[in-house]
């Protein structure tokens, strides 16, 4: 009888670690899907939205920036938030409160409910990606990672890709609020499924209880007001920057000086608090120090370019937002078969991950300097291999990146890793977009100004072509006087074009250097081996 309740208590743990690794990372891929995939799905939409709410264009623009801002208020602190209240229970709570604001906003009869619901749900999606990403790192061991995270790897890039073709799709077809609402069943279901796949791993719960019996779980308020102010800051001015002329704007210049006062503070602060609630000691280690930069650099080329795409096909070429979009679907499509692929190579030993970093590296540049070549006769097949091209050097960079990562790291340390990250991915991809933006602008005003200069509007070619322009359209039926004024505005909007086409290249020629600029990097990765079991996480 004594044997039986002793040997009870070893099958009832058998039969949770009996659980597949992959239900688990399924599960927690799924509700971070869902997250990113809002980062753009409601960019398409803002002018139904605007319609829909009476409001104009740049006011609902607000819609896309608060999310951003507390998302990046919320990220760096899930480490933390995690330790206090339990992965799993901070996890899910955060789908809860993500799948409930959305339900908000889907039914949000003004913009002021709109842009509370999208906070709160910036709050909540928040912190999806960092807890995910620790959880997978807990649940498989160092050898087996690579084939977890290129799962991964396939719902962080993809998911911004898809954002803008769905929310197209759905604003065109159905309405503005259906963008919202289709977030209700996924995040019930992801609920159901962590709920019953996941738990936290032994060595999480015991570091846990060990901080709770020592008093350790002080809140570090300082850290938490100067990060969140810091970080509200620095959103806001990338997401506003060009629109109200950087520091031509005085209330730019306030939240650059805000973000860098709260940033530098918080770092001395950081650093000499017990408990911060960044633990920013992680970037002693070498490799993780330098996985930080291209964790950088990966959401600076990405995001930039899934952004700038769609928006320079329909402005220049004339694509629909659907039509837009699948153009990034090749790349899609490249990651999600090969980054399984760069996984095997990664886990069997076949190829070093600094071998398939450099790989990546240099094929991104190489797209960059690629698509910088196209020109207004560009068609959708030559965008698609653009964008295949590109995704070739994505599907084997996110794997290696994260082995490497986490090579120098403690299992018990893998959690406040994979807060810092994603914070440096999120940071890449606000920077990258904001770059873009303003550079293209930048840069198209930069040759409009050159070929004017070289074009005069009295010289004799162009005063030729107007009037060669003017004679055909009045044999169409044309006024004099309208047929000078359309062959004139004919030649602008080719002009226009071809500056703003070149203002895109040069964006697209720049993420490519500054990609190729951290490939030396890799020569100062530290030797580290693929081995070891998993935390236990579930």
């Amino acid at each position: 009888m004594g044997a039986v309740q002793v040997l009870a208590p070893p099958r009832a743990a058998v039969a949770k670690k009996a659980v597949n690794p992959w239900v688990i990372a399924l599960t927690v891929t799924l509700a971070t899907f869902m997250e990113l995939l809002d980062t753009s799905i409601a960019n398409v939409s803002l002018p139904h939205i605007a319609g829909g709410l009476g409001r104009s264009f740049d006011e609902v623009t607000w819609i896309l920036t608060t999310y951003l801002v507390a998302n990046a208020v919320v990220l760096p602190m899930s480490a933390w938030l995690s330790r206090v209240f339990g992965r799993k229970n901070y996890y899910m709570a955060c789908v809860a409160l993500f799948t409930l604001t959305s339900f908000f906003c889907g039914i949000a009869p003004s913009l002021g409910v709109l842009l509370l619901s999208r906070v709160l749900q910036g709050i909540g999606g928040g912190g999806l990606a960092p807890v995910e990403q620790a959880i997978l790192v807990d649940t498989f061991p160092p050898a087996k990672r690579a084939s977890a995270f290129a799962l991964y790897t396939v719902a962080i890039v993809t998911a911004p890709a898809i954002g803008p073709v769905l929310g197209g799709w759905i604003t065109d077809n159905y309405n503005w609020r259906w963008v919202f609402l289709i977030n209700i069943p996924v995040g019930i279901l992801s609920l159901y499924l962590t709920n019953r796949f996941v738990s936290d791993p032994p060595v999480f719960k015991e570091e846990r209880e060990k901080a709770k019996k020592n008093g350790q779980f002080k809140i570090d308020g300082v850290g938490i007001g100067l990060i969140a102010l810091g970080s509200a800051a620095l959103e806001i001015m990338l997401d506003r920057g060009q629109i109200d002329d950087w520091f031509g704007s005085r209330f730019i210049c306030w939240l650059f000086a805000i973000a860098l006062v709260c940033f530098a503070v918080a770092i001395y602060w950081e650093l000499k608090t017990d408990d911060p609630i960044i633990e920013l000691r992680l970037l002693r280690y070498p490799n993780f120090a330098i996985a930080s930069v291209f964790y950088f650099i990966f959401g600076f080329g990405s995001f930039a370019t899934a952004a700038m795409i769609p928006q320079m096909l329909q402005s220049l070429y004339g694509y629909q937002a659907v039509d837009a979009g699948l153009v990034l679907g090749p790349g899609a499509f490249v990651i999600t078969v090969l980054a399984p692929v760069g996984a095997q190579l990664v886990q069997r030993k076949i190829v070093h991950p600094r071998m398939l970093l450099a790989f990546s590296l240099v094929t991104i540049s190489a797209s960059m300097i690629y698509y910088s070549g196209l020109t207004l006769q560009t068609d959708y097949w030559h965008y698609a291999f653009a964008r295949a091209f590109q995704g070739l050097g994505y599907a084997f960079f996110f794997v290696p990146l994260t082995v490497v990562a986490y090579s120098q790291l403690k299992p018990n340390e893998n959690n406040r890793a994979s807060s810092l990250t994603n914070l440096f991915r999120n940071w890449g991809g606000s920077f990258g977009i904001s770059f873009a933006t303003t550079m293209s602008e930048r840069r198209q005003s930069f040759h409009q100004s050159v070929m004017s200069a070289n074009l005069p509007a009295s010289g004799a070619w162009l005063q030729d072509s107007i009037r060669q322009t003017t004679n055909y359209l009045m044999t169409q039926g044309y006024s004099h006087a309208d047929a000078v004024r359309a062959a004139t505005l004919r030649y602008y909007n080719q002009l226009t074009a071809q500056t703003s086409l070149l203002g895109f290249m040069d964006v697209f020629r720049a993420i490519g250097w500054v990609t190729l600029a951290v490939t030396p990097l890799l020569f100062f990765l530290q030797k580290f081996q693929l081995s070891g079991k998993p935390s236990g996480g579930h």
